[in-house]
Formats: C-alpha cells, sequence, structure tokens
C-alpha cells in the first residue's frame, strides 16, 4: 500500500477530533481506479504499466545515440545490461546456450528492480511486487520456459526422467516420483514467487510502520516522551529506506539468478 494513500487515510481517520488511530480497511489496501471487484484496474496494474513505458523509453533513449565512450545514460544501460548477460546468463547457463534467454533475463531483472524501486520513491511509493499476482505471473513465465526448453531437447520422457535422482533402487520410486514431481511443478515455482513478494511486503508494511507511525505519534503525542520516540521512529524510516534499497535490488538480481539457474538445468548435457 502507497505510504501517501495510507498516510491521508490515517489523517482522514483522526479527522481532527482525537478519534484516534483508525486501521485501513481492505478496500484501501485494494486501491481500485477504475471499476469494482475482480475486473476492476487497480493500482498495481497502472504502476506495472507505467515501469514497463518507462523502461522502454529509457532504453531507447540511451541506445539511440551509440558512441564507444559513453554518457551517463548509456553507461547505466550497458552496466545493468553487462551484470545479467555476462554476470548471469553466459557463467550460469554456459557460452554455448545463454545468448537466446539473455533478453528473458534482461526483462525479468529491469521489470522486477524498477517496480521494486517504485517502493521508496515519491510520489508512487508502492512496490508492485508486493501484490502476489504479480511474481506468480512472472514465475509461471519462468517456469513454462524451462519445461518447454528441456522438452525440447530431451523429449517429455527424458525431461521427467532428469527430475529423479539417478541410482535410486526401483521400490523407493514409489515414495520419490511423486516427491520429485511435487518440488519441479509446484514447490520451486512457488518458492520464487513468495520469496519475492514475502521480502517486498515485509519491507513495505516495516517502512509504513517507522514513517507513519513515527508521524503519528510526533504530531499527535500527548507528552514529549512520545513526541521524541516518533522522531526516532521517523529517523528509523529513514535509515530502513536505505536498507530496504539494498534489499530492492537483492530480490531482482535473486530472482534473475534463480531463473538462468533452472533454465541452466533445462539446457545441461546431464539433463
Amino acid at each position: 500500500m502507497s505510504l501517501n494513500v495510507l498516510g491521508a487515510s490515517i489523517l482522514a481517520a483522526d479527522g481532527g477530533e482525537g478519534s484516534g488511530f483508525q486501521a485501513p480497511t481492505p478496500e484501501e489496501f485494494y486501491q481500485p481506479l477504475i471499476g469494482s471487484g475482480d475486473w476492476a484496474i487497480t493500482r498495481p496494474m497502472v504502476v506495472l504499466g507505467f515501469s514497463v513505458l518507462l523502461i522502454a523509453g529509457f532504453l531507447v533513449l540511451t541506445t539511440r545515440k551509440r558512441a564507444i565512450v559513453p554518457g551517463k545514460g548509456q553507461w547505466v544501460t550497458e552496466g545493468a545490461y553487462g551484470l545479467v548477460r555476462n554476470g548471469l546468463a553466459r557463467d550460469i547457463i554456459g557460452s554455448h546456450d545463454f545468448l537466446r534467454f539473455v533478453p528473458l533475463l534482461f526483462s525479468l531483472f529491469s521489470i522486477i528492480l524498477v517496480n521494486n524501486l517504485f517502493g521508496i520513491i515519491p510520489p508512487i511509493q508502492y512496490p508492485t511486487m508486493s501484490r502476489i499476482g504479480f511474481p506468480i505471473a512472472l514465475t509461471l513465465i519462468v517456469f513454462v520456459v524451462y519445461h518447454a526448453v528441456g522438452i525440447k531437447k530431451n523429449g517429455v520422457a527424458g525431461h521427467i526422467k532428469h527430475m529423479i535422482p539417478p541410482g535410486l533402487p526401483k521400490p523407493i520410486y514409489v515414495l520419490i516420483v511423486p516427491l520429485e514431481l511435487l518440488t519441479y511443478f509446484v514447490t520451486r515455482p512457488l518458492t520464487l514467487a513468495l520469496r519475492l513478494f514475502g521480502n517486498m511486503l515485509a519491507g513495505h508494511l516495516m517502512l509504513l510502520v517507522f514513517i507513519l507511525g513515527g508521524e503519528y505519534l510526533l504530531l499527535h503525542g500527548s507528552s514529549i516522551f512520545i513526541q521524541l520516540s516518533g522522531i526516532l521512529g521517523l529517523a528509523f524510516g529513514v535509515v530502513m529506506t536505505f536498507f530496504e534499497l539494498l534489499v530492492q535490488f537483492l530480490q531482482a538480481f535473486i530472482f534473475t539468478l534463480l531463473t538462468a539457474l533452472y533454465i541452466s538445468d533445462a539446457v545441461s548435457e546431464q539433463h
């Protein structure tokens, strides 16, 4: 939920009449902009669409007039692309197969990073990946690619055979095969999505507690000690904002890294 939106709801709830703090309602977290219910266009959807336009515009502007000695914009683009292409795709997937997966990995890294950074950038202040639907959608793309690449390379039987550890006694197959299939089709996708979602949600809620809680105590505290604790909460909020910046980058990097590892597993000769 946006810091701006929740802050406004808190001030409106107080109303200057001493009614005190009131918890936000589910509607305030849902934040529909157009329509209502399951088919509403919500604020996170608009933020995600804006991020795509922002990334596309930035890439076009910084690469339109490429030069041997890059400017600041070209340097940022080349740095991000080089990190994904060389540090993740080539080193993990291998020099033989990596190039065709670079667009996917770079797109994932860019979209996740920008939408994570929106969580601390005014006036948006909303990490899109704190909505579970978006990490799930990205995870579905990753595992569709993973299984499609594995099946194309080894066939359905060979792809499934790779999921089973070699050398197991035949009687144990009854127990191991369902567990391994559950791992590749449920557990891994679930953990990949929940890791991104959980970190972004927890970090955003932490900032909400420190910043809005500190603001409320400072403005509405009944004693000097409560107001001082509000100042302390705001100070912690500033510190945790920088910490959240690091987490936002790491989560984009980790999601892309794990995607490269899964693809590497699908194209490897041992698959």
